[in-house]
């Protein structure tokens, strides 16, 4: 359920993209994975989704320590 680490990984990794762009896409994608969590997901579907979040939280923290503290602040 939880989206794969490469693809994150990859979008980190994007040269050409800002910081911006980068956490928006990383908040696009962490949407999605809450989105498509329904009434038949099991609790390890939801535990994946938390965890695949709190590693984009932690990503963004690194290129914004404000949002990403925030964030992960709140995430619990």
């Amino acid at each position: 359920m939880g989206k794969d680490y490469s693809t994150l990984e990859k979008i980190i990794g994007y040269k050409t993209w800002s910081d911006k762009k980068k956490i928006d896409e990383l908040l696009r994608i962490d949407c999605d994975m809450y989105t498509n969590l329904g009434i038949e997901s099991t609790s390890k579907d939801r535990a994946e989704v938390k965890k695949t979040s709190k590693y984009i939280y932690r990503a963004i923290q690194k290129m914004d320590p404000i949002v990403g503290k925030s964030l992960l602040f709140y995430a619990d």
